[in-house]
């Protein structure tokens, strides 16, 4: 695999190449694994309970209408041992950087810290110099857009989905905004304390936008005309994080009342919401044969943790245990499938159940594009490498055997058929098919299990609901689980990411009349 031209000439500059790592990267591009550049879109689902989709559902409810996503799971492959991070911000960072979250972010921090004593991991996210998924694709010819949520990151332009290789952004950079307002994130200015509004559109504020419509029905909209006004010669990379079904449980009137039949407002709100969601797909699905795309295209759904079964969440993960911000099953083994017309079609109905991470789709989509996942921006940097690997050979049957065969949860470990817990653990309890409930209006699970001291081991191939602990019957397991943790937390990356910076809130203020953006250069 040769290098280009000009990545030869840069390396003749000798110790101005180590200058110019900071802002750019040599390529090697290899033959497409599929043969061909297909298009690519990844569809990053917020907050998704394991039971709010309908595939997942042995016995049919009208509380849960999701026939667009129940179509295209049954059209490729269900991955159903599909793992993120607990909760948002590392598991958007393992997927746009292509590392584990033990290695480039375990914090759900606030887009507006800073350290200055670290200028390339003293922020929030994903380090300054981690090349992004969307770069590599950019850098083999594709065209590369974002919708909807980023939370990965917001203090340079570097960090910013353009940034990070995207061609077009329309979204916020917090955890969540205001479905109607786009306000997000407090902050004090001038001893006054602010909301700012929290709404990017590609190189500034997205005026003129906020305070308009439902904000799903605007990214449906920007969606529509990415892939309406795409030249369909060219390759093409869409990244959809939508904000549903992150709180605030807010849907239009319209979806509300189709479940109005539901008892729990919280668990009203939140099958509407998805049902909102549903729609959305299928526009996005019927868009993509309109424009004769759909055979030539790869769409990989995942939900970014599980559902949220603390009060005010609303969401559902039965049967498994616990829920987001935790690391029982019900937080982290998510919804997911891939499909698309490049499935091929003796995979198609399947369900796979090897592992698979976040952080494998940006090696799989490198594969994919013809170029390779080495970064050498971050190796210069001291940065740990991308720990993604190539899942086409599973999503097109090649080779069936997954390589991952170990997921860290940090803390915790998944190794083989067991998982191994050694914290505190909260939520762990089970809820029912209809969660919440009358006897359980506000949500949350109360029951806890101390794993810290013991550990807890579990058999999670044989025993997916994690009922019963074998620490006491299994210790030569416990004892080579706690080893092979001990190896992965050793190589653990967690640098001083700061604190909350005024300069952000000044910024925001005085640069972008009220609206949250990059506040370093």
């Amino acid at each position: 695999m040769m290098r280009t031209g000009v990545c030869g000439r840069l390396a003749a500059l000798g110790l101005l190449l180590s200058v110019l790592l900071h802002t750019t990267q040599c390529e090697k591009f290899v033959e497409p694994a599929a043969g061909k550049k297909p298009h690519i879109v990844m569809i990053l689902v917020d907050d998704w309970g394991w039971a709010n989709v309908g595939y997942h559902r042995q016995t049919p409810t009208d509380e849960v209408q999701t026939p667009n996503f129940d179509a295209l799971c049954k059209q490729g492959v269900e991955l159903d041992q599909h793992y993120a991070y607990q909760f948002c911000s590392p598991s958007r960072s393992s997927l746009m950087s292509g590392r584990l979250p033990i290695h480039v972010n375990i914090l759900n921090a606030p887009p507006d810290i800073y350290n200055p004593k670290d200028p390339v991991s003293g922020f929030s996210a994903i380090p300054r110099n981690m090349t992004g998924m969307a770069s590599k694709l950019k850098s083999a010819g594709y065209a590369t857009h974002h919708v909807g949520k980023w939370d990965a990151g917001m203090a340079t332009p570097d960090h910013t989905p353009i940034g990070r290789g995207f061609d077009s952004t329309f979204g916020y950079f917090h955890h969540a905004n205001d479905y109607y307002t786009e306000k997000a994130g407090g902050c004090k200015y001038k001893g006054k304390s602010e909301l700012l509004t929290d709404l990017w559109m590609t190189d500034g504020p997205g005026k003129g936008y906020n305070g308009t419509i439902y904000e799903e029905e605007m990214f449906k909209m920007h969606v529509m005309d990415v892939l309406g006004n795409h030249s369909v010669d060219t390759p093409l990379f869409l990244y959809y994080a939508p904000h549903i079904v992150h709180t605030p449980l807010q849907v239009p009137e319209s979806y509300q009342q189709k479940f109005s039949f539901i008892d729990d407002m919280d668990r009203m709100k939140y099958h509407a919401m998805v049902n909102f969601l549903d729609d959305v797909i299928g526009n996005l699905t019927q868009k993509l044969h309109d424009r004769g795309m759909w055979n030539d295209t790869l769409i990989i759904v995942s939900s970014d943790n599980g559902g949220p079964e603390y009060p005010g969440g609303g969401a559902n993960n039965f049967p498994h245990r616990g829920g987001k911000m935790t690391n029982w099953q019900g937080g982290v083994r998510v919804n997911a499938f891939a499909s698309g017309g490049l499935i091929p079609e003796s995979r198609r109905g399947t369900k796979y159940d090897g592992y698979v991470a976040l952080a494998d789709w940006y090696a799989t989509f490198c594969s994919l594009a013809g170029v390779d996942k080495y970064d050498e921006r971050a190796e210069a940097a001291k940065l740990p490498p991308v720990d993604g690997m190539d899942m086409w050979p599973v999503l097109s049957g090649q080779n069936l055997t997954s390589p991952r065969t170990e997921i860290p949860l940090s803390p915790g470990l998944i190794s083989g058929d067991y998982k191994i817990l050694i914290s505190h653990m909260m939520q762990a309890g089970w809820t029912g098919p209809q969660y919440p409930n009358k006897t359980n209006p506000n949500g949350g699970i109360k029951a806890t299990l101390d794993c810290s001291k013991t550990n807890c081991l579990f058999n999670i191939k044989d025993d997916p609901e994690e009922r019963t602990n074998l620490a006491d019957s299994q210790p030569a397991i416990l004892k080579h689980m706690q080893e092979r943790w001990a190896v992965w937390n050793s190589t653990a990356f967690n640098p001083d990411r700061g604190d909350a910076w005024p300069e952000a809130c000044a910024t925001g203020m005085e640069k972008y009349g009220g609206f949250w953006g990059p506040f370093l250069p």
